[in-house]
């Protein structure tokens, strides 16, 4: 009787110590899971909801996320204003609920549409734009030319399109300066 209460002890303590080890590895792993996640991982399950953005340079911006590229994300404000939004210039989102995407699942074009082809898209499409600056520096035109780690904007009134005689300066803006651009 003794030798049965002594091994129903060792049994119960080895299966205290298995469920204990088993709780550590599941830990561990979660941590390290969460450990992979991007914040585009965290913005991509939210697309077509509300979120709230607060940016250097821009303050706070909230409408409906529409899309997510690899280091920008793009907000409709209102049904004809867009603005595309440098992560970098990112402080805090709001409204991204619990659900995360799974980290590389956005796909080879997903990862590859940065910030440099989205600004050159907007380029093509010849908008007026309104970029804000992470110092809070407003500069108002269009998107002539995006180059490597660079935006050069011909500056006209905001609104406007672009008219030779409009355009009363080129700026040239590295991106690293970029918080946001509203697209008219």
């Amino acid at each position: 009787m003794r030798w049965q209460r002594l091994f129903d002890d060792l049994e119960a303590q080895a299966e205290a110590y298995d469920a204990a080890e088993f709780e550590a590895e599941v830990s561990e792993r979660i941590r390290y899971e969460v450990g992979q996640l991007r914040l585009i991982d965290r913005l991509r399950p939210v697309v077509g909801h509300q979120v709230e953005v607060s940016c250097r340079g821009a303050g706070r911006l909230s409408g409906r996320l529409d899309r997510v590229g690899a280091d920008w994300l793009l907000l409709a404000e209102q049904a004809d204003r867009h603005v595309m939004v440098a992560v970098a210039a990112v402080m805090a989102i709001g409204g991204l609920g619990a659900m995360s995407a799974v980290p590389g699942s956005e796909g080879k074009v997903g990862a590859r549409l940065d910030f440099r082809r989205a600004a050159r898209g907007v380029a093509r499409d010849r908008s007026p734009v309104q970029m804000v600056l992470i110092d809070g520096s407003v500069v108002a035109g269009t998107l002539d030319r995006v180059g490597a780690d660079f935006i050069e904007i011909a500056e006209h009134p905001p609104g406007e399109p672009r008219r030779a005689g409009t355009v009363h300066g080129v700026r040239t803006v590295p991106f690293t300066a970029v918080a946001v651009v509203r697209i008219w």
